[in-house]
Order: C-alpha cells, then sequence, then structure tokens
C-alpha cells in the first residue's frame, strides 16, 4: 500500500500516474506495435488537442472582445477571467498531451510538478469564477434593489483578483506538502491535511454553484412575480451546466476515485484519460455557448463577434417594446 498522498496529490500525480501506466496498459491490451503508442492512448490526447485548439480560439477571441472592444460591466468582467483561465487550461493540456504523443519527457522533474500546478490553479480558479458569476446573479434577481443601491464598483474585479491569488496559494500549499517537501521529509499529515482543504473548498464552491443556480430556476419557474428570461441567464446557465457534466468529473476523480484506484485498478486509466477529455471539452464548449446564445434568432450576416458576445450577455428581456432600443445600442461602435 502506497502512501496517501502518493494516490491523489493533485494533477501532478494524475498524469504522472497516467504515463505510468500507459505501457502497463498497452502490454494488457497488446494491441499496438512495439515502439507505437496505444489507440486507447492516442485517441483521447488527440481528442484533446482538437478540443485545445478549438476553444483557445474561440477563448482567446472572447477575452480580446470583452477586454480591448466592449464595456466592461459585472459579469462581463467575470467572463473576462474565465476565459483566460480556460485558455490558459487547455494551452497546458495540448502541451501535455503533445509531449506525451512525441514522446519527449519533460527538461527536470521540477519543471513537471510547476506544469502541473498551474493546472491547478486554473481548474480552482475556473470553479471559483463560476461559482461566483452564479452567486452574484442569485443575489442580482432575489435582491435587486439591494444589488443596485449597495453593490461596490469594483466588485468583479476585486472578486476575481481574490480568486486568483486563493487558487495560486492552494495550489503552492498542495504541492508543497505532497510532492516538494516529501522528497526530504516524510510529511503524510500535512499532505492529508492539505488534500483535505482543497477538497473541502471545491465542495464549498460546488455546493454555491448547485444552490444558486437552484435558486435562480425556482425564481424563473415558481413564484407569482417570476423572472423573465433573458440571454444573460441563459448563458450563465448554459456554461453551468456544462461544467457540471464536463468539468466536475475532473474533481470527482481527483479527490475520489483516485484515492480508492486500488478497486477500480482495471479502469483507472479510462477514468483518468475520459475526466481529462471531458475537461478540455468544457473549456472549448464556453465560447460555443456564447457565440450560440447570442446569435440565436437572429442573422448572421448582419451580425458582428462583437455583437454576438454584446447580446450574450444581455440582461434586459426580448420584448418588441426592448429589440428597437438593443438594436441602436448594439449597432454603436
Amino acid at each position: 500500500m502506497g502512501k496517501p498522498h502518493s494516490t491523489g496529490a493533485g494533477f501532478l500525480a494524475l498524469n504522472t500516474s497516467a504515463s505510468s501506466m500507459a505501457p502497463s496498459t498497452t502490454n494488457l491490451m497488446d494491441e499496438t506495435i512495439p515502439g507505437s503508442i496505444d489507440i486507447s492512448t492516442l485517441i483521447p490526447h488527440l481528442m484533446i488537442i482538437i478540443f485545445g485548439l478549438v476553444g483557445m480560439t474561440g477563448n482567446a477571441i472572447v477575452f480580446w472582445l470583452l477586454g480591448f472592444r466592449l464595456r466592461k460591466n459585472a459579469f462581463s468582467v467575470y467572463i473576462l477571467n474565465l476565459a483566460l483561465a480556460d485558455f490558459l487550461f487547455l494551452l497546458c493540456h495540448i502541451i501535455a498531451s503533445t509531449l506525451f504523443l512525441l514522446k519527449v519527457s519533460y527538461p527536470n522533474i521540477i519543471f513537471r510538478k510547476c506544469f502541473f500546478s498551474v493546472m491547478l490553479v486554473l481548474y480552482i480558479a475556473g470553479l471559483s469564477i463560476l461559482s461566483a458569476i452564479g452567486t452574484e446573479r442569485c443575489l442580482s434577481v432575489l435582491c435587486p434593489i439591494w444589488y443596485r443601491c449597495h453593490r461596490p464598483e469594483h466588485t468583479s474585479t476585486v472578486t476575481c483578483a481574490m480568486i486568483w491569488v486563493l487558487s495560486l496559494l492552494i495550489s503552492i500549499l498542495n504541492k508543497y506538502f505532497c510532492v516538494f517537501l516529501d522528497t526530504k521529509y516524510v510529511n503524510d499529515y500535512g499532505c492529508m491535511a492539505s488534500n483535505f482543504f482543497t477538497a473541502a473548498y471545491l465542495m464549498f464552491l460546488f455546493v454555491v454553484l448547485c444552490l444558486s443556480s437552484l435558486a435562480l430556476l425556482a425564481r424563473l419557474f415558481c413564484g407569482a412575480g417570476h423572472m423573465k428570461l433573458t440571454r444573460l441567464y441563459v448563458t450563465i446557465m448554459l456554461t453551468i451546466l456544462v461544467f457540471l457534466l464536463c468539468g466536475l468529473p475532473c474533481g470527482i476523480y481527483w479527490f475520489l476515485l483516485s484515492k480508492i484506484k486500488n478497486v477500480f485498478t482495471v479502469f483507472d486509466f479510462s477514468l483518468f484519460m475520459a475526466s481529462s477529455v471531458l475537461t478540455a471539452l468544457n473549456s472549448c464548449a464556453n465560447p460555443i455557448i456564447y457565440f450560440f446564445v447570442g446569435s440565436f434568432r437572429h442573422r448572421l450576416q448582419h451580425q458582428t463577434l462583437k455583437m454576438v458576445i454584446q447580446s450574450a450577455l444581455q440582461d434586459i428581456p426580448e420584448t418588441p417594446e426592448n429589440i428597437v432600443e438593443m438594436s441602436k445600442s448594439k449597432a454603436e461602435p
């Protein structure tokens, strides 16, 4: 039985174990030519690279438009930071998959540890930003007067800055206790405490995300004064839904299945690759959601990308009285 932290210290442990398990999986399946890569490994990595290239392009466009072409509001700041996190996360995914397929080793062990620590930071930051979006949207709907009158002007910017700092701090502490420190000292309790804190933080974010989503759904469909559907609401709910389906499995594997993977030895590598592909798909899907929601029921030939993104973040119900005014605002440079 290995040390507790050796089975689930984070993305480093997962990628290290996956790389080491690939040859054994190949031998068990006996489906490859000597010196080649098992097709069960090749296909997921190719999917990650394809999703990564598409997602990086989409997130780069979203980041450029929200950062330099559109007027910022409370939610566009969150979407801007989420696009940045998704872009960098996909970039790391592509680098890792490309190095694996080309059988190129990392320059040194320290670089590899730092590399997957960055992926951990980006994963935590993405979930934190989604939770912040859901919470703020919930407050704006349930307490509109308080939200408009008492919300500080730079809340979104300050919140995103705190999210990045906290995500970085959690990742550093996790790697320090579970990876770097263990090269000299045996510190199982420190690693277990770090893993427990990280898992508790992610569980807290998940609960906040679910509760805020349920509150918005209840406000939309229940009650006499139910909320009118807007494109911003659809954008947020679709983004959260895709994360729950595609982004969450990686966290479940990391903090649950990887702890008891001795029970699932046969399926461990398959579960890891499936969760990796799903995380790439999650980061790739977000800009597609923005473009789909923004262009829905509109003629694409009369819309620029700027107008599409602006429409996806529109928080005004599309009534006949508002259509003309919204069209004029979108036409403004």
